[in-house]
């Protein structure tokens, strides 16, 4: 249990550390608080980037590339984060990326990817707690239950405070929510929505080929159809959108949501809607060159297939996700003429880095 106990103390003496420099006098304190001090050292040592452009940490394995667009509905409602040293531990990485909708799309998303960094670390925290306390566990077995419920509580916790929020309207508004954490060479993968993560692997003849290590939950998967028809919810698709299946209110022609599962979207929430992540995990091998987190706006247009193609492909990877969202921009374009190009977001993770000096290169995004 040496590997538990080091996590566990480490990150206790972060957030010991912050509990003494945050801490009020009526000696009450919120976990999160720390995070958020966490969260700001981080931006200050370029270990955290929240826009478009690159996190390159020297001495790292990883390194990312993110990009994002807007589309041609409106004001840019994806957004997403990589965080190196997750956690104040040097083995972690943390990503994220969300897509939301509706009138506050694009505040629900942004509140989301902020609220699930907090809620997730310090659930983690505890859970690592106990854990380290029982040193009879299988290690490998309890590090993946113990994430799993992470996710799980803090994607509960999420949705729960977003219902209440005091500023944002989240009854017709929502998000989607894919997120992983890099922990040495285990990735651990969480997914609300129709996002998508693509892992590209090297097979035995050289190549590299696609392994989808998400679930894209639409309103017509069997058994989220189920779900939301034991429910009373309805899912079909319209008469212009063939093959577009969406969730609706029993009775009335709303919302439409096009994904199953989000956080937020209130008004259907009790007819069929849930927030409850798909966690699963994957454990890189040196064959495993990168991963790719991207909302629909790319997957609607660009094969898994076509995406590791397109990143393996550009010679500078910095840029990889900007190419792999401008190659999705015009898939849109000649694939689907007469409908508005969606928001279309990535973030490229590669492993096995090589090592630079600089850090974090922004990029600015074209309007």
């Amino acid at each position: 249990m040496g590997h538990f106990s080091s996590m566990f103390n480490g990150l206790a003496r972060s957030f010991s550390l912050k509990k003494r420099k945050n801490s009020s006098g009526n000696g009450k304190y919120d976990g999160r608080d720390a995070v958020e001090a966490m969260a700001k050292e981080a931006k200050r040592n370029d270990l955290i980037l929240r826009s478009s452009g690159t996190v390159n940490v020297d001495g790292s394995k990883n390194f990312a590339s993110l990009f994002s667009r807007r589309g041609e509905k409106g004001v840019n409602q994806d957004c997403f984060i990589v965080w190196e040293e997750f956690g104040c531990q040097q083995d972690m990485t943390f990503c994220g990326i969300f897509d939301g909708h509706g009138p506050w799309g694009h505040f629900v998303s942004k509140q989301v990817r902020e609220s699930i960094v907090s809620s997730l670390l310090c659930i983690w925290q505890e859970s690592l707690a106990e854990a380290s306390a029982d040193p009879d566990l299988d290690k490998k077995v309890q590090r993946f239950n113990i994430w799993k419920e992470s996710f799980l509580k803090a994607c509960a916790t999420v949705d729960q405070e977003l219902e209440h929020h005091p500023k944002i309207d989240t009854f017709y508004s929502g998000t989607t929510a894919l997120t992983i954490v890099r922990q040495g060479e285990v990735l651990f993968v969480a997914n609300v929505g129709d996002s998508r993560a693509v892992l590209a692997t090297t097979c035995d003849d050289g190549n590299l080929v696609p392994v989808q290590l998400t679930v894209d939950f639409k309103p017509n998967l069997p058994q989220e159809t189920e779900r939301i028809l034991q429910c009373n919810g309805r899912v079909f698709c319209l008469d212009d959108e063939s093959g577009v299946h969406r969730l609706w209110l029993p009775d009335e022609s709303s919302p439409g949501l096009a994904m199953s599962r989000a956080f937020g979207d209130y008004c259907v929430k009790d007819f069929g809607l849930i927030s409850v992540p798909d966690v699963t995990q994957r454990h890189i091998t040196s064959k495993d060159q990168f991963v790719v987190l991207a909302t629909d706006g790319v997957w609607d247009v660009i094969s898994n297939e076509e995406a590791v193609e397109i990143v393996s492909e550009t010679p500078d990877r910095a840029k990889a996700a900007k190419y792999l969202v401008q190659c999705a921009v015009r898939a849109w374009k000649r694939k689907r003429r007469g409908i508005a190009v969606d928001d279309i977001s990535a973030i490229v993770l590669f492993f096995h880095s090589k090592h630079f000096c600089q850090h974090i290169y922004p990029v600015t995004t074209p309007k």
